[in-house]
This record gives C-alpha cells, sequence and structure tokens, in this order.
C-alpha cells in the first residue's frame, strides 16, 4: 500500500458516486412506483421482503422501516423460505422481493409458489427485462450507472439506491395512511426516541405543594424561601384572582442583588418578571424542551384549560426524564 494513498479522495469518490446512485432513483417515480405503493397500502396481511445476499442486508432494513411506520412488515430469507419458511406467507399479504440482477436462483425459484398462493409480487432490479422483472405484479427499476467499487463488482452504489427507494415506498405509505406523532411513539416505546415521544410534561411537572407560588405583595425575602424550598430555581407570583401575575428566577434576584434593592422591605411584585412563557397541561415533554430552547429559558409554567397556573418545570426535569 501507497504510504501517501489519498483516503480522504477515496472515500469522496465513493460518496459521490452513491450520491448519484440515489439522484438517478428519482426517474424511476412512475407509474410502477404507485402501483407498487397502492398495492401495499391495500394488503390487509403484511409485506414479506425477500432478498440474497447484500440485497437480504438491505431488504431488512426495508421491513424494519416498513414495520415501525405503520405497513406491518417482516423479512424472509429466500433459502430459508424454500425449506419451510414460505409458510409464513399467507393470500392476503404482498411480496416484495429484492435482486439487483433480478436472476438470483433461490429468489426465481420461488416464483412458483409465490403465484400458486396469488400474492401480489412487487420486485426491485436493476434490470427491466430480468426473469424477476417480468415474473412480478409489479417492477420497480432501481438501475445505477456503476457501483461504487472500482471494479464495478461489490454491491455499493446498487444497495445505496434499493434502500433509498425502499424508504420512499415506506415514507410515502406512512404519509398516505396519516401515520403521526402518535403512532409512531406506540411503535418506539423504548430508549430515548420513546421517551421524546411518549413522555407528556404532565408526567414530569411539579404540582400541588411541589408547585412554587407566592402573592404579588410577598416580600423578596420570602419568595427566596420559597424558591429554596421547591429547588426549581422560581417560583411563581400569583394576582388574587388566581392567575399568573409574573415569575421570580435566579436571574431575576441577580438582577435585584445588583440594583441594591432591600430584599426584606420590598414586594415580589415590583422585581418580578411580567411577561413569563407558559405552556398547557398536556404538552410532549420535548416539545416543552423546544419552547425553552427557543426562548433561552430553564424554567416553564404549566397552565390548565383556564389559563390558571398549576405546575412548573425546569431543564433539569427534561434533562432526568432522559428527554434532553
Amino acid at each position: 500500500m501507497d504510504d501517501k494513498t489519498d483516503f480522504t479522495a477515496l472515500g469522496e469518490v465513493v460518496l459521490r458516486i452513491e450520491a448519484e446512485a440515489i439522484n438517478e432513483q428519482v426517474a424511476n417515480l412512475d407509474q410502477h412506483f404507485n402501483k407498487a405503493c397502492e398495492l401495499l397500502l391495500a394488503c390487509k396481511g403484511r409485506v414479506v421482503v425477500i432478498g440474497m445476499g447484500k440485497s437480504g442486508h438491505i431488504g431488512g432494513k426495508i421491513a424494519a422501516t416498513m414495520a415501525s411506520t405503520g405497513t406491518p412488515a417482516f423479512f424472509v430469507h429466500p433459502g430459508e423460505a424454500s425449506h419451510g419458511d414460505l409458510g409464513m406467507i399467507t393470500p392476503v399479504d404482498v411480496v416484495l422481493a429484492l435482486s439487483y440482477s433480478g436472476e438470483t436462483q433461490e429468489i426465481l425459484g420461488l416464483l412458483s409458489v409465490i403465484k400458486r398462493l396469488g400474492v401480489p409480487l412487487i420486485s426491485m432490479t436493476g434490470f427491466s427485462q430480468s426473469t424477476l422483472a417480468v415474473n412480478s405484479t409489479v417492477h420497480i427499476n432501481v438501475a445505477i450507472s456503476k457501483e461504487a467499487c472500482p471494479l464495478n463488482l461489490a454491491p455499493t452504489a446498487s444497495t445505496t439506491a434499493a434502500l433509498a427507494m425502499g424508504d420512499a415506498l415506506a415514507i410515502s405509505l406512512l404519509t398516505a395512511r396519516g401515520f403521526g406523532k402518535d403512532d409512531f411513539a406506540l411503535s418506539h416505546p423504548g430508549g430515548s426516541l420513546g421517551r421524546r415521544l411518549l413522555l407528556h410534561v404532565d408526567d414530569i411537572m411539579h404540582q400541588g405543594k411541589e408547585f412554587p407560588a407566592v402573592t404579588e405583595n410577598t416580600l423578596i425575602s420570602d419568595a427566596l424561601l420559597e424558591m429554596t424550598r421547591s429547588r426549581l430555581g422560581m417560583t411563581t407570583v400569583i394576582s388574587a384572582d388566581g392567575q399568573l401575575a409574573g415569575i421570580y428566577t435566579d436571574g431575576d434576584l441577580r438582577r435585584t442583588i445588583e440594583a441594591q434593592v432591600d430584599i426584606h422591605s420590598t414586594s415580589i411584585a415590583q422585581v418580578m418578571t411580567k411577561d413569563c412563557t407558559t405552556i398547557p397541561k398536556g404538552m410532549l415533554a420535548f416539545e416543552a424542551l423546544k419552547v425553552m430552547e427557543d426562548n433561552k429559558i430553564n424554567g416553564l409554567i404549566i397552565t390548565d384549560e383556564n389559563s390558571k397556573p398549576i405546575a412548573a418545570l425546569n431543564m433539569y426535569d427534561l434533562l432526568k426524564a432522559g428527554v434532553v
């Protein structure tokens, strides 16, 4: 190996070739793609994805993406399918087969069984006249100009193109189904993604005795005791009719000290921040995080349906809950 090999330049060539391979697929979004989406959308069962070798790895990812975005799907290895796993396919399913050449023997060997079941077959190949393509209900062309492999042999750009086309199918179906955030959350209950999509501010906000609140005529010194008690770095200031009059935070305290205000004789109403940011109860926690980030603040007041303050939340609560 040449010690002066420019790996960065080599990597750039690969990425440019693969990016071009994806761009080439835009022209393949035609009536065949539309028909494939219609078949998948109308499927009463599941989408059974099959593929050998590198196409099999891509097929597994496409099946996983579909399954997590509202289209029930699973991957079946064609070699195992011919030894019993074809029993997983039912007459209400749709088969999606991946083979760039369209001549993969393990897949072609399943054609007669698929046709006997009367199951629609959607194929993704790089050759529209291949055996798999001409024997499919719908064929999606994923042809590329060249592989990223300098020998033009190793599946690289072709698998990237197939993966992108699979994403195009999955996301088109997601949109057509009206698959929303709540649906997505149910498919991803674990990990940080599940926490971001399932957790509401109601689950982590401080309410009742934990909610810091003082009246407008409360002295600053007493308001500080309330802030210390709640450990939220702030306290709300409530008017006589129960509405939110303002908020007093650690930042306000620093400004109070700089102004040399007597905290033992001055009411909180004279130094509080009147225009404070609030959010309604029921909001998703990650949406509350965005409100904090957009307003460059560390705390929020949660209000009820009558716009009355009922709870508080700070950035630490979101950190502790794994939302950040």
